[in-house]
């Protein structure tokens, strides 16, 4: 009779993080929730920057992993609740604001974009290496900006270079901070929670 270890199962293709809890509609609809919910919290995390109507937060980080860790589906569904949510009035877009008349709202809808499409790169092993992790959160926070820069000058007026002088430049180094944080937390949780799949 062996008493070797059984060798770690290998995860099938397509998998994400949200795939190693036992599979359930119920699962399903407490990850979008809790996404979502996340998604607020961090926007709590907020701090004005000067001369910008768009202030530095923790939602577009939490946004990117909710994406990564959920998949395109429940992804794209978490952060749809969140912004339906928000525009209904739901206090918990970045300093407890609601609605969708405000100039930041176009990262919001760039966030809903850049979840589904890092979702859909985490299905394919974009969060399982540093390399390929951060080359998903680049790209994610380059939809979001894509989106919420060009919102931002038509609804204040100012021009497109003055958009991305006020909502974009500010914010890079910020985003290269985030990323680093996920290029390390996203694989690491692959190698305890996979590992264990």
């Amino acid at each position: 009779m062996s008493t070797a270890a059984a060798p770690a199962r290998t995860l099938r293709a397509g998998t994400v993080l949200a795939d190693l809890l036992p599979a359930s509609r119920a699962r399903d609809i407490a990850l979008v929730v809790g996404g979502a919910a996340l998604t607020g919290l961090a926007a709590q995390l907020s701090v004005p920057v000067p001369g910008s109507p768009v202030p530095v937060s923790g939602q577009t980080f939490a946004a990117l992993l909710v994406g990564t860790a959920l998949g395109a589906r429940r992804g794209f569904l978490a952060l749809a609740l969140y912004a339906v949510a928000g525009m209904a009035g739901v206090p918990w877009f970045a300093q407890a604001t609601s609605g969708y008349g405000m100039p930041s709202f176009g990262y919001i809808l760039g966030m809903l974009l850049a979840a589904t499409v890092v979702g859909a790169l985490a299905r394919r092993g974009a969060d399982r290496s540093v390399l390929r992790t951060a080359g998903a959160m680049v790209l994610g926070s380059a939809i979001i900006y894509a989106v919420g820069v060009p919102y931002l000058a038509l609804a204040t007026g100012m021009t497109l270079g003055q958009a991305v002088a006020a909502g974009l430049t500010p914010f890079l180094i910020g985003d290269a901070l985030k990323a680093a944080l996920a290029m390390g937390a996203l694989p690491a949780a692959w190698k305890l929670l996979g590992n264990k799949g």
